[in-house]
């Protein structure tokens, strides 16, 4: 694969199926109906939905740069159904999708479990200035014990950092400077915009520009029939 630079809420994990279509023209546009028999479906008619939400304090991209779709999850790492995605479905996702050139995904903090949520997505940006966000992201969610209890703690995640090869002087240097605090706010802030109330929640953006959101860590085959019928 390649990677290329630039319990509340959790009710989302067993949620069904929300698709909102929507057709973006000049970085906005609209939600629309789409039918499908085995989704439930909503509209919401004249509200303004902007592509910047999406891209906006977000993670760097993983796999090709030029994959004609693009999935974007806001996530926590300390979320049990985030956890669950992680290592039921993304890997699926990932085989048969991104390594395939087909789809880039992308990774939004919507921190919403506790002060450790926080520590954990600020720890993973710290990552990134090493190029290691994929591979922080990652083990973060392979050694998830649960919400609010004490994995995430500071002496665990500079920890996880030297397992990815960061030097414990740069990496507290990162954290001690808090210096994607900002982009965390950010990233909260977009999605609370969108309406999110729970994690993981996933908008996939197809090669017209539609976008379709998935709510909840949901299996892969509602994943697989959608790249499908955008990639026909």
């Amino acid at each position: 694969m390649k990677i290329h630079g630039p319990s509340l809420g959790i009710g989302a994990g067993i949620s069904g199926i929300v698709i909102f279509a929507i057709f973006i023209t000049t970085g906005s546009g609209f939600f629309t109906n789409s039918a499908d028999n085995n989704v439930k479906t909503q509209s919401k008619d004249n509200q303004k939905f902007q592509i910047t939400l999406l891209s906006d304090h977000a993670s760097p991209i993983l796999g090709s740069k030029d994959a004609p779709i693009t999935m974007v999850e806001f996530g926590d790492y300390q979320c049990f159904y985030c956890n669950k995605f992680y290592h039921t479905t993304e890997p699926d996702i990932v085989k048969n999708y991104v390594d395939a050139g087909k789809v880039k995904l992308i990774f939004k903090d919507f921190t919403i479990i506790g002060p450790d949520s926080v520590n954990a997505a600020h720890a993973a940006h710290c990552a990134q200035e090493k190029g290691k966000f994929w591979e922080y992201h990652d083990t973060l969610y392979n050694n998830w014990n649960g919400e609010n209890t004490g994995w995430a703690s500071s002496k665990n995640l500079l920890a996880f950092a030297k397992q990815v090869g960061i030097s414990d002087s740069d990496f507290n240097a990162c954290m001690s400077d808090t210096r994607y605090t900002s982009t965390i706010k950010g990233s909260f802030s977009d999605a609370q915009t969108l309406g999110l109330t729970g994690t993981p929640d996933f908008f996939i953006i197809g090669p017209d520009n539609s976008v379709t959101k998935i709510v909840g860590a949901q299996p892969y085959e509602a994943f697989d029939e959608i790249f499908k019928k955008l990639t026909k």
